[in-house]
């Protein structure tokens, strides 16, 4: 099949990458005038890696991610252990693939490469989808140029503010959650003691919490602080925002928290609104996946693990069934229920991270520690369902 994939971010380019290794043409159209992203990082949880394994892609991300030694739980202010329990060999021993963290632009980089190396694929640049139309044996997507492409299918991998979603079922309503997210990312080097350790690191505070960990080969900490706020209107990765008010919002807190907010060059404040699950993905020979199709909040890192795990489940679908139309039926059913599951664990987790008083706290980080003190395995074990999931198996 040819299949048209409107968006040139981790979800359309994987996507890309699984339909060529299934066999399909693909064309994708990306708004933007070159491929990158906000200078960020991310996390890839195995469940993710195993689809890049599948592609032959496993040994790339070497070159630019870090595997962190361990995953950890501090208090935000006191910096308090809750607890730390291997990460690097127990990914490997327990899920079969690594947990890696990279730089969103080192990601949509290694991706973008490997479409390039390969054939029956076209990456089209400053190309923004205005809507289509069908017809039973074809799409036609529209371009906001006034030029078309025809294909069997459309894969709307176009985000949290996709085209290809309104026209399918009109302008969602998402609903501010309370919380906003800074972002920055310093060169290690800069941070002295107070730099981030090698590991996948929670901040608990009240109100508001913390994420840290190193990316681009270890040279570089990345941070996430997530801090509540009263009514808020925009929703943008790429809103900029003061150095003042960051360390106003996390004041008191660990030095390794405050250092990262005093150093870096750029700030980010991305305001976090949640979604409810979509009635439908499909729309005959149109899909969603990724964000468009389950936004979620960053509470489990698994947005862009989740947009992963559906484009594998797409490409094979479309390649084992009789028309496009039964295979994107298929896709949907696959995924739908893992996907909304883990869009409300993320939602869930929002609440876990911000206990206000010394009560919840107690009631809910004494047992974390209790555990990392005498079953670590028990910790691991609560995430042997997401992290153990392989969505290439027969």
């Amino acid at each position: 099949m040819k299949i048209i994939i409107a968006g040139g971010g981790i979800g359309g380019l994987t996507t890309a990458l699984c339909c060529l290794h299934h066999g399909h043409d693909v064309v994708v159209l990306e708004r933007a005038a070159e491929l990158g992203d906000v200078g960020a990082g991310i996390q890839i949880p195995p469940n993710a890696m195993r689809v890049f394994e599948a592609l032959g892609l496993g040994g790339a991300f070497d070159r630019f991610a870090v595997r962190p030694e361990a995953i950890e739980a501090r208090m935000g202010r006191s910096g308090q252990m809750l607890f730390n329990i291997p990460l690097a060999e127990t990914a490997l021993e327990r899920w079969g693939s690594p947990y890696l963290h990279i730089h969103r632009a080192d990601y949509i980089t290694l991706l973008a490469s490997a479409l390039r190396e390969k054939e029956k694929t076209s990456v089209r640049l400053g190309q923004e989808v205005a809507g289509y139309r069908q017809t039973l044996n074809s799409v036609t997507v529209e371009l906001a140029d006034g030029s078309e492409l025809s294909g069997d299918v459309l894969v709307g991998a176009d985000g949290v503010h996709s085209v290809v979603r309104d026209q399918m079922l009109g302008a969602d309503r998402p609903v501010f959650t309370g919380n906003v997210a800074w972002r920055a990312i310093v060169p290690i080097k800069l941070l002295g003691t107070d730099a981030p350790r090698p590991t996948a690191c929670a901040w608990m505070g009240r109100g508001a919490h913390c994420a840290t960990y190193r990316v681009r080969r270890g040279e570089f900490a990345n941070l996430v602080a997530v801090v509540e706020r009263d009514g808020w209107t925009l929703e943008s990765w790429s809103e900029e925002g003061s150095r003042e008010q960051a360390l106003a919002d996390f004041a008191g807190w660990h030095p390794t928290i405050t250092r990262i907010l005093e150093k870096t060059d750029r700030l980010f404040r991305w305001a976090l609104f949640d979604r409810a699950p979509l009635t439908t993905w499909v729309d005959g020979r149109v899909a969603l996946l990724g964000d468009a199709a389950h936004p979620m909040l960053p509470f489990m890192a698994q947005g862009a693990a989740m947009a992963v795990e559906d484009a594998w489940v797409l490409a094979r679908e479309l390649a084992s069934s009789a028309s496009a139309n039964d295979g994107l039926r298929a896709y949907q059913s696959v995924r739908y229920e893992r996907a909304s599951a883990v869009q409300a664990r993320s939602s869930g987790n929002s609440k876990v991270f911000h206990r206000r008083t010394w009560l919840g706290q107690l009631a809910t980080y004494g047992p974390m520690w209790l555990a990392g003190k005498v079953a670590p395995a028990l910790i691991h074990k609560m995430s042997d369902q997401l992290y153990g999931y392989d969505v290439t198996a027969p």
